[in-house]
């Protein structure tokens, strides 16, 4: 992976994690939401001005971002990545929503495993 493309991958993911979209970014960059989209996925390098209204935008450090990863979010304080508590409550809120859904997933699919065996069981 490009050193571009990863910054802008690194930049995709925290400011989905911020709940931002890219739109929201482009137009605190003043530029269309394609060129940011661009940046993000790498086709256009992110210029030092540019990494520095994403960051100031982002509320994070320059660095951070060039260096950015998701196991940051597990070996450190999500303080460092969120901006306030109400940041951190949404996001933990949404893993546990996700964590349900998963749980659902799951015992419908064990339904589904149980019943096809009851199928095979009673065809033998």
């Amino acid at each position: 992976m490009t050193k571009k493309r990863m910054i802008g991958e690194n930049v995709r993911k925290i400011r989905v994690i911020k709940g931002y979209s890219q739109q929201y970014m482009a137009d605190l960059l003043e530029i269309s939401q394609a060129a940011y989209s661009d940046m993000e996925t790498g086709k256009t390098k992110i210029s030092f001005e540019k990494l520095q209204k994403i960051s100031l935008a982002l509320n994070l450090d320059m660095n951070y971002i060039v260096n950015f990863h998701e196991s940051k979010l597990f070996s450190s304080n999500l303080n460092n990545l969120m901006t306030n508590k109400e940041e951190i409550n949404d996001l933990k809120t949404h893993f546990a929503k996700e964590r349900e859904l998963y749980k659902e997933q799951i015992n419908t699919l064990k339904g589904e495993i149980s019943y096809l065996r009851n199928k095979l069981d009673s065809k033998e």
